[in-house]
């Protein structure tokens, strides 16, 4: 039985994400949407332009929650085995041990993802969406909480290796942190620095909670939010309507739909509601359908973006006026 109530749930996650801009100069939306994803124990990927912070920023979260991390950055010559790790003979002991990779740990940082081969990215495939790995026929289920937080860069393409589909739906949201909003923020990071005295100030983050705790929150998420049968229409209109947009030929995957279902239910938990809202979901569906889905070659030459696309098929949608914010209980 969780020990956890929705207040104390509000309080932690409200300490996760002080604990976080102690160190890291950002926008809050964009680390509520981090700490969703983990609570959802979903895969995050981020893409900006170099220097924004995006690996300070995945490891400063992993430090906070108190999870194991494990980093791998990736480079051409990567291998599979460099990442889940294989049998390896031992001549003392004249047989063949497990050495296993970096992949057994709680938060996998894969920096810089498209700059390793197809066949060294597919070794990821099967984790992200198995939560195990499979080494010379036998199987390892992965301890939880387990998810990955990925970077790449949407610049300097030679030499990278754009992530192929069935990958880039395996990540749960999409994320972007963008420049500095003004001025003062600026001035911060530089301030900052000078008090650091180093560079990496994540190795000095200290945790604000323990591993067991943040599996409490994940738990909680799924146990204790109801979600209203209206709401969940509202998320499959979304999702059908991306599908049968005139300039998408590839729309958004029922795993899509699942995706912002999940992250809906962690917007309530960090806000301390045990229901989910039309809010919720609109919050996060671009994040969660930009990665999605495949625009027809003309429009792409003609400039249309997916974003546009995305929040013009939420636009579109009519979010339900009425709905249940009781518990599944009393909405029995």
């Amino acid at each position: 039985m969780n020990s956890l109530n929705l207040d104390e749930a509000k309080k932690i996650c409200r300490k996760v994400i002080d604990g976080i801009v102690n160190v890291y100069v950002g926008e809050e939306l964009l680390l509520k949407e981090l700490l969703a994803a983990g609570l959802s124990n979903g895969h995050v990927l981020f893409e900006d332009y170099p220097g924004l912070g995006k690996t300070l920023l995945a490891k400063v979260f992993t430090r906070v929650i108190g999870c194991d991390c494990g980093r791998i950055q990736f480079t051409p010559d990567l291998l599979p085995a460099d990442i889940i790790g294989g049998k390896v003979w031992r001549p003392q002991d004249t047989s063949f041990q497990l050495v296993k990779g970096p992949i057994f740990t709680n938060i996998l940082l894969a920096d810089e993802i498209n700059r390793t081969p197809p066949k060294t990215q597919a070794a990821l495939l099967e984790a992200m969406e198995e939560r195990r790995v499979t080494i010379d026929g036998e199987d390892h289920i992965l301890e939880r909480p387990f998810f990955v937080l990925a970077t790449q860069n949407p610049i300097e393409q030679e030499g990278t290796y754009p992530l192929p589909e069935a990958q880039l739906d395996r990540f749960m949201v999409k994320l972007s942190m963008g420049y500095p909003q003004s001025v003062e923020k600026e001035g911060t990071i530089l301030k900052r620095r000078i008090s650091w005295r180093k560079d990496d100030p994540s190795i000095d983050v200290e945790s604000v909670i323990d591993k067991e705790t943040f599996l409490n929150l994940q738990d909680l998420t799924e146990d204790a939010i109801y979600v209203d049968p209206c709401i969940i229409d509202y998320i499959s209109q979304i999702v059908r309507a991306t599908r049968e947009h005139p300039k998408v030929i590839v729309g958004a995957s029922p795993r899509g739909g699942l995706a912002l279902l999940k992250l809906s239910r962690s917007a309530a938990i960090i806000n301390g509601r045990d229901f989910v809202t039309p809010d919720d979901v609109k919050m996060f569906a671009p994040d969660v359908l930009v990665h999605r889905i495949i625009l027809r070659v003309e429009d792409t030459i003609e400039g249309t973006k997916e974003q546009e696309i995305v929040q013009e098929v939420v636009d579109s949608i009519t979010p339900p006026m009425e709905f249940s914010p009781k518990g599944r209980d009393d909405a029995e």
